[in-house]
């Protein structure tokens, strides 16, 4: 029999296949999400200088004082959070990358979040 791959073994293989086809600009950089199981993380980056221009997170926002869980609801606020970062710093529009996760659930509730508070993808 052949060995089975993790479930982790196997987000990573789609995420490079992901990565292969997306990449970020000055004019149009990458948003990027990180689901843990604690957290929920979000960054924007310029793939062309390597830099992080922008990011959010639910452990940011908890330092902050406010309420943020990893759940959808968390999620959406991170959302929220990053894209007024991004107009903050003149970044309307981005590509989004799930980071080889599956896009539903908490993934869907950032982009959601990002849209609502006027992030372009």
């Amino acid at each position: 029999m052949a060995n089975k791959a993790s479930k982790a073994e196997t987000r990573q293989s789609r995420k490079i296949r992901i990565r292969k086809k997306i990449s970020g600009t000055a004019e149009r950089p990458r948003l990027v999400v990180f689901r843990s199981n604690t957290n929920i993380y979000a960054q924007i980056v310029d793939d062309d200088l390597g830099h992080t221009l922008v990011s959010a997170s639910t452990l940011t926002l908890k330092k902050s004082g406010a309420e943020a869980r990893a759940d959808k609801a968390g999620a959406t606020v991170v959302g929220g959070e990053i894209a007024r970062l991004a107009k903050e710093k003149n970044i309307a529009r981005v590509v989004f990358d799930r980071n080889g996760y599956i896009y539903h659930g908490r993934i869907k509730a950032v982009a959601d979040g990002a849209r609502e508070a006027g992030l372009e993808f």
